[in-house]
């Protein structure tokens, strides 16, 4: 299997270069691209490549400069230390979406969910769409919960939203019942649905589903109305993701 990695910071690559080397030795790096206009360039030379490790923000531009200036239909693992433009990376050929400091489970994990599906060694290559399309449905369907001595499995689409409080995470349901998960928000918001879940803060990831009325908030921000919640409880999307947010809530 051939992978290009898209990455301007050295030390990041040399990361990714090693966490690569640990997990798959026979896996080939083609090359490490730093700029918009080196990925171009790469990307359409033979070998091509399987897959991509993409960074978002290059030293000449955003990654997402390349897919308006050629047709890439390679899938492609962004690994990034931006958590804002996850939206917009599913808009393109995005399979997983990892934040840095790259984990070398996580990243095991995207490979071997892309081999599983995308064998280079099949007779024909699967359609794009239809991989896609799967990889999507990958994200987590339910969080199993332990109560006391008991469990209880919380479907996804029955989550509210997830928020931090005194450094513990925990997930709140549409009956309004708060249940303690051992995750950190930014696994979460690495495993369940972008199109479904957004992080309005560092401290919330909300449902769509659960939105009742979005208000102007001080210091150009938007405060949002949950079904199921009092109204004073605030809910606030921070002023640097109100851009993305209702490019997210308006798809």
């Amino acid at each position: 299997m051939n992978i290009l990695i898209v990455e301007n910071e050295i030390p990041a690559a040399e990361r990714l270069l090693r966490i690569i080397k640990k997990i798959d030795k026979t896996i080939k790096v083609l090359g490490v691209a730093e700029t918009v206009e080196e990925a171009i360039n790469l990307i359409q030379e033979k070998p091509k490549p399987d897959l991509i490790l993409m960074d978002i923000q290059l030293d000449d531009g955003l990654c997402f400069e390349i897919f308006e200036t050629i047709d890439v239909e390679i899938p492609i693992i962004f690994t990034t230390a931006y958590d804002e433009y996850t939206l917009r990376a599913f808009k393109v050929n995005s399979v997983d979406y990892l934040l840095k400091p790259i984990e070398e489970d996580l990243l095991k994990s995207a490979v071997d969910k892309f081999k599983k599906l995308y064998s280079v060694n099949d007779h024909y290559r699967r359609d794009f769409k239809q991989l896609i399309n799967e990889f999507r449905n990958q994200y987590k369907s339910r969080f199993l919960l332990k109560i006391g001595e008991r469990f209880r499995s919380v479907p996804t689409g029955d989550i509210s939203h997830f928020y931090i409080c005194e450094r513990n995470v925990f997930l709140s349901d549409f009956k309004g019942k708060d249940y303690g998960i051992d995750y950190s928000l930014e696994q979460v918001q690495n495993i369940v649905d972008p199109r479904k879940f957004f992080r309005i803060s560092r401290e919330c990831i909300v449902n769509i589903d659960a939105i009742e009325l979005m208000y102007s908030y001080s210091s150009s921000r938007l405060q949002l109305t949950l079904k199921g919640k009092e109204k004073n409880e605030l809910f606030i999307v921070s002023r640097e993701k109100v851009s993305e947010f209702k490019k997210w809530i308006d798809k």
